[in-house]
């Protein structure tokens, strides 16, 4: 029997019913409806609001006054000022480093991307709490320490962190980890074929990484700039704890007082849209830079680049980096251990000092810190196993190109990634703050908001680990009668079983210290741990919330630790 006769033998015998019906278009069809509503409605809010007025009639007014109004417009160029700061010194700062990880002999590599990670997965806005400790004017410790060395009297101070240059300093010290990452990504993935040939031709490795390495990483660093741009101009938290209290506004800030009292939605609508604008043309810029980041190298198989051998300036280069990395890890953390374990700032710590009642107060005698770990776990397993469950589901349709849907799938699947946290959370108050379904006041709001925040990141990840399965697999099981639900359910879902636990593990993170959403849609009885951060350090109880920060913190990396091991495990697999 010939292979055809054989096959069309294995579809004939399939059970009579196993073609007349798949669910699959009908799941997928609903998928998409469920996607649409879950962004595009609180869009829609959104700009209703900002185009009516309080009456319900269409008016332009609520624009006009972002452009006439003072106390709008500073606010945009405020942030516009600090997002670029933050994006040049954080491209200044992360590219030499990525250089130094990828390209150089430099003891300490992987230690070093250690560190980068503990920096990329701290909270901003608990590292910009960790600098207040740090450099307030009066009370901050490296201030303390100033007047003690030069023995200078109260309120002299060296550093004041309440300004735009502290808010710009923090904010690049957890923006550059973004940048590092995609330039040593592209620095390990670019062949040194080119860099060998500059090298015959007598070229000195520092020309050859001028001349070179550079221009082929120049795509990377532009788009790691563009990243750390749209997260300083989104941001809430680092700004919100830092912008404030030195009577500024940055536009995250100027959005959330407007719902104060007397509540404007809709000029925090209108508030809303430049950053919406201004964050999808941002994603467009940097797919595009991107796309034109490619090279082709003619002939035999691409050899991997060789170490520049820095000599006598390794130990002064690895020396460096620990200096730059003191900013966004030793000093935060060690600040926060230091308040948590202080009866007050100002006091050496001793072992006679030294005094547990911060963690006595937030964990038995703090009433909202027990519903809001409850509300926070909630959430966070809640979001990441039906975020991973949807991502899986989206990943499968759009990878292997089921419908005729798929891209459209694809689409809503990345599209909250254009929409930052605030404008969401604003959206979301909007649209459940009254009939027919009223979420406010309820977990479900913020399980909406979280799902939508951290989808992108599940859906991309899940994507990648289809790609690398072959459709054979699949098309196995369709020939014995399988649907695509069934397929995936008993095929697919074993063999990427470590993937979807990562993906499950990196939305955890996500929930776990998420705050621009969540301030705009908690109320008393829906806190979570990083609200309570937050409403703790308005009242300035800087050693409680040393003890939470340091909690969300382990529990973090613990996750991280998970995450790492089973991609590490993926990457095993693939290999094999």
């Amino acid at each position: 029997m010939s292979g055809g006769e054989a096959a069309a033998a294995v579809v004939h015998a399939r059970p009579a019913g196993a073609s007349r019906f798949d669910p699959s278009a009908l799941v997928v069809a609903a998928f998409g409806l469920f996607l649409a509503l879950l962004v595009g409605l609180p869009l829609a809010w959104l700009a209703y609001y900002a185009l009516t007025d309080a009456a319900g009639a269409p008016t332009l007014a609520n624009l006009e006054r972002l452009v006439t109004d003072e106390t709008l417009r500073a606010p945009l160029q405020i942030s516009l000022v600090v997002a670029t700061c933050v994006g040049l010194l954080s491209a200044a700062v992360a590219a030499p480093i990525a250089w130094l990880a990828a390209r150089t002999n430099m003891p300490g590599r992987g230690f070093l991307r250690v560190l980068v990670t503990a920096s990329f997965v701290t909270p901003p806005f608990l590292g910009a709490i960790a600098w207040e400790i740090l450099a307030a004017p009066n009370s901050g410790l490296l201030n303390q320490w100033y007047r003690w060395l030069y023995d200078l009297p109260p309120f002299v101070h060296l550093l004041d962190i309440y300004s735009v240059a502290g808010l710009i300093f923090v904010d690049t010290c957890y923006a550059f980890p973004f940048v590092f990452v995609l330039v040593a990504n592209g620095l390990d993935r670019t062949p040194g074929d080119m860099e060998d040939a500059s090298a015959i031709l007598g070229a000195k490795p520092w020309r050859t990484a001028w001349r070179i390495t550079l221009p082929l990483a120049l795509p990377a660093v532009l788009a790691g700039m563009m990243v750390a741009f749209l997260r300083s101009l989104t941001l809430f938290g680092t700004p919100a704890i830092l912008a404030l209290p030195g009577n500024f506004h940055t536009i995250t800030t100027k959005i959330w007082s407007l719902f104060q009292y007397p509540p404007n939605p809709g000029l925090a609508a209108a508030a809303s849209i430049p950053l919406l604008v201004l964050t999808i043309l941002l994603l467009r810029a940097e797919r595009w830079v991107l796309g034109r980041r490619s090279y082709a190298v003619i002939g035999a198989k691409n050899s991997p680049p060789r170490p520049v051998d820095l000599k006598a300036w390794r130990w002064p280069a690895l020396a460096l980096c620990l200096v730059v990395l003191c900013n966004p890890v030793f000093l935060p953390y060690l600040a926060l251990v230091r308040a948590a374990l202080s009866k007050t700032i100002g006091e050496p710590l001793t072992l006679a000092t030294m005094t547990l009642q911060h963690v006595r107060f937030v964990f038995f005698e703090f009433s909202p810190t027990r519903l809001a770990l409850q509300n926070t776990v909630i959430l966070a397993v809640a979001t990441a196993t039906v975020g991973t469950a949807l991502a899986l589901v989206i990943a499968y349709v759009a990878s292997r190109k089921v419908i005729a849907g798929h891209r459209a799938l694809a689409f809503l699947a990345t599209a909250p990634i254009a929409v930052p946290g605030i404008v969401l959370g604003v959206g979301l108050f909007l649209a459940y703050t009254r009939g027919p379904v009223v979420l406010y006041g309820t977990l479900w709001i913020l399980f909406l908001a979280y799902l939508t925040i951290e989808l992108p990141a599940a859906y991309q990840q899940l994507q990648s680990a289809f790609q690398s399965l072959h459709p054979e697999l699949e098309e196995a099981g369709r020939l014995f009668g399988a649907g695509r639900m069934r397929t995936l359910k008993d095929i697919l879902a074993p063999l990427l079983k470590t993937a979807v636990l990562a993906a499950w593990c990196f939305i955890f993170i996500g929930v776990m210290r998420e705050l621009s959403a969540a301030v705009m849609l908690f109320t008393a009885q829906t806190k979570v741990i990083s609200v309570v951060i937050y409403d703790l350090n308005e009242s300035g109880d800087l050693g409680a919330i040393s003890v939470l920060g340091i909690t969300l913190l382990v529990v973090t990396f613990a996750i991280v630790f998970v995450a790492q091991r089973l991609s590490g495990r993926v990457g095993r697999a693939r290999a094999a």
